[in-house]
């Protein structure tokens, strides 16, 4: 496998994980549409392009990782697109959480430009991501997993291959559904302590080694009760994420009910202007109903 690779995407998930490949020796080309980000990796050792057609030209392989369905259909098939400048025998890694249908027509439009694709979208937030230590759930053809390995672990630590075209993103939607499943709780769980007069942070060391002990409880439950909604992922990517899992629910006449009252949650949130906080800003949601505000000392 080439050690060259071109990144496309360098926000708060994509920035990090370009530093992790040049730190694992990898040569590194970068676009982003908003220049000065490519720039500022540039100085770290990477080279800029101009465009994603540019890049593709010198990239046998590419990883895109941007916001949505549209933004990937963009970079990667539209006018100065990858598809116009990739070379057959290459591969497309898309690292974005996307439409799993769409993800198959991509995977489909490349094939016959005698391209593969992987979609490996990716679960641990920005301290995964700036620590190498995401999970990446990985669709696609098992023999150009294997030969892009390599690559996924200079970013990840737990790296699945979970099936054909689309199944990395299918897969990452049930992560989404978890992930909001077991936020509900943990924030419903604080706003019944915050109501009840409970200390917040004794209760999360009491139940956390215990049955009701999860991830999200021992990461965001402190931050929450610290008032710390700095995002390292953002409510509207959330939102995003949960509309591509009503979709496609609603393709398969899947009822999700919880799922469906959590997305309306965020929406809340987003028309509340807090779409760019943090997902564990869900609280809020709670908080207004109840009349209190999780970690303020004066309501217990």
């Amino acid at each position: 496998m080439s050690k060259k690779i071109g990144f496309i995407g360098l926000g708060i998930m994509g920035m990090p994980m370009a530093r992790n490949l040049l730190k694992a020796g990898f040569e590194v080309v970068a676009y982003n549409r908003t220049a000065s980000k490519a720039e500022a990796l540039a100085r770290e050792g990477a080279r800029k392009a101009d465009s994603p057609k540019e890049l593709a030209e010198e990239c046998p392989v590419v990883i895109t990782i941007v916001s949505d369905t549209p933004d990937v259909e963009a970079v990667i098939l539209s006018k100065d697109g990858v598809i116009e400048g990739i070379k057959p025998g290459s591969v497309v890694i898309d690292m974005s959480t996307i439409s799993p249908r769409a993800t198959q027509d991509i995977a489909a439009c490349l094939k016959e430009k005698g391209v593969a694709m992987l979609d490996a979208p990716v679960s641990g937030g920005d301290v995964g991501a700036i620590k190498a230590m995401l999970s990446i759930m990985v669709g696609g053809d098992a023999e150009v997993f294997e030969r892009c390995r390599p690559i996924l672990e200079a970013m990840g630590k737990n790296i699945v291959h979970v099936g054909a075209s689309g199944m990395g993103q299918t897969v990452k939607l049930m992560n989404q559904i978890l992930l909001v499943g077991c936020l509900i709780g943990v924030v419903e769980a604080l706003v019944f302590g915050q109501k009840s007069g409970a200390d917040l942070e004794k209760a999360i060391s009491a139940v956390k080694g215990g049955a009701a002990g999860s991830w999200v409880l021992s990461n965001l439950g402190p931050r929450i009760i610290k008032r710390d909604f700095k995002p390292g992922f953002f409510t509207d990517l959330m939102q995003k994420d949960l509309n591509l899992v009503m979709g496609a629910a609603a393709e398969m006449k899947l009822p999700l009910p919880v799922t469906s009252f959590i997305n309306q949650m965020y929406y809340s949130l987003q028309c509340s202007d807090d779409g760019k906080s943090a997902c564990s800003a869900l609280v809020k949601v709670l908080e207004r109903i109840a009349g209190v505000e999780v970690g303020q000392p004066e309501t217990r």
